[in-house]
């Protein structure tokens, strides 16, 4: 497996010969502007201390603060860290949103520790950042395994070390805290509203689409829920524990009630009339990957289609939900079977732009109702979809190359707005 962020800059190498963009905006974008590596002593409910490991990375800040979510994972690393924020660089200029990309994380099993202790943690990885973070430098939010309940846990430790409430510090807060209507289900909706502007334009009607989702946790389940009310049928969804099939599709309702119930998707039966019931089979997450699907819709970890089971992949759409679910070498064999693939930095989106709209809110302290949120966070979507739709037929590249593109594009502007090579060369009378 390759190094995931040497991975993930290759798609910054394919995209920058189609961007019109200066050497000074090749170089600057090529590695992070800050790693931090902290340690985090955490008192655990039996006396004992244990020390975990956190990280917080800054890729780029030309077009204003990192902007990112924290990560509870055994897997967390430095390298996936660094990744992520890289990830998040592009997505934020993608979206035109006045932040650049950031991304934190701590090496930890979360479902290992109890309430106390997760809180321990949240507040001891803000003592560890505190100085490198604020409403106008870097704002944390949620990811994988974290959520409203810790995000609050982190702003009302912030505030206690500035001796002031800072709810702009981070997004994705509960409501009672600051937080944004529609913030908890952004992701999915955004996610929702490129899949259903986009597969009308491809000849697909929602009653003969079959979708397969790998991941169902917030982003997936919810998306699971929109699309089976908009009349997709979803065949397939699987969790950490290995997931459910049924050609003629499942009962997203029922999934979802149960999962919440049993903590597993295969924990799914009816009692009485809860439910309709529907025959299935038990099936792992690489089977569902490889499932004779319309669409496929990667929701969970980065690295799961890759150079080894990418040639057995059969949907005839992807849209990436989780971040990097496709690695670079994947991608190639993927556009050789003809398999369109919809990038992460458009259809994840959502949650960094309505945890910037809950940062607007913060700071205006105006807040906005949930018809609001989702109709600007549609505009949102649909608009650069449609910009890189554009792109994509414009120039004849994939339309992760022109998603890339278009955010190198507004990077590039940034970086030249506050002087390149050229401006100085052609300027060395030192005239202005």
């Amino acid at each position: 497996m390759p190094e995931l962020f040497n991975d993930a800059r290759q798609r910054l190498q394919q995209a920058i010969a189609h961007a019109n963009l200066s050497e000074d905006a090749i170089a600057s974008l090529q590695s992070p502007k800050t790693c931090l590596q902290v340690s985090i002593p955490v008192r655990m409910d039996n006396g004992t201390l244990k020390v975990f490991q956190g990280y917080r990375v800054i890729y780029d800040h030309t077009r204003g603060p990192g902007k990112g979510g924290v990560r509870y994972h055994p897997d967390v690393s430095l390298d996936e860290v660094k990744s992520l924020a890289f990830w998040m660089t592009f997505k934020c200029a993608l979206l035109n949103l006045p932040f650049g990309g950031a991304k934190g994380g701590v090496t930890v099993d979360p479902k290992a520790l109890s309430r106390m202790e997760l809180e321990r943690l949240s507040r001891g990885y803000i003592d560890a950042i505190a100085d490198f973070i604020g409403p106008d430098i870097d704002i944390p939010a949620p990811d994988v395994y974290t959520n409203p309940m810790m995000m609050g846990w982190m702003m009302d430790q912030y505030s206690l070390i500035r001796r002031q409430i800072c709810r702009g510090v981070v997004t994705g807060k509960p409501i009672a805290l600051g937080g944004s209507l529609g913030r908890d289900t952004a992701t999915a909706m955004g996610a929702f509203s490129v899949i259903n502007a986009t597969l009308p334009k491809l000849g697909r009607v929602a009653a003969e689409t079959t979708v397969a989702i790998q991941g169902f946790g917030n982003a997936g389940a919810v998306l699971a829920g929109l699309l089976f009310e908009a009349g997709y049928r979803i065949v397939a969804v699987s969790d950490s524990q290995g997931g459910i099939y049924a050609p003629i599709g499942l009962d997203i309702p029922s999934v979802r009630q149960y999962k919440e119930a049993s903590r597993s998707v295969q924990a799914v039966y009816c009692q009485g009339s809860v439910c309709s019931i529907v025959e299935h089979q038990a099936i792992s997450n690489p089977e569902l990957l490889t499932l004779d699907v319309d669409v496929l819709v990667p929701a969970a970890l980065e690295n799961q289609i890759t150079a080894e089971n990418a040639d057995q992949v059969r949907a005839k759409y992807i849209f990436e939900v989780a971040n990097g679910p496709i690695t670079s070498a994947a991608d190639e064999i993927l556009a050789k079977k003809g398999i369109q693939v919809f990038p992460d930095i458009l259809v994840n989106a959502g949650g960094v732009t309505v945890s910037y709209f809950e940062w607007v809110q913060n700071r205006s302290g105006l807040y906005w109702s949930l018809a609001e949120v989702n109709q600007r966070l549609q505009t949102s979507m649909l608009a650069e979809t449609e910009a890189i739709l554009a792109i994509a037929s414009q120039k004849a590249i994939s339309l992760r190359t022109a998603a890339y593109v278009q955010a190198l594009t507004r990077l590039g502007e940034a970086i030249a707005a506050k002087g390149t090579r050229d401006y100085y060369v052609n300027h060395s009378d030192g005239k202005a």
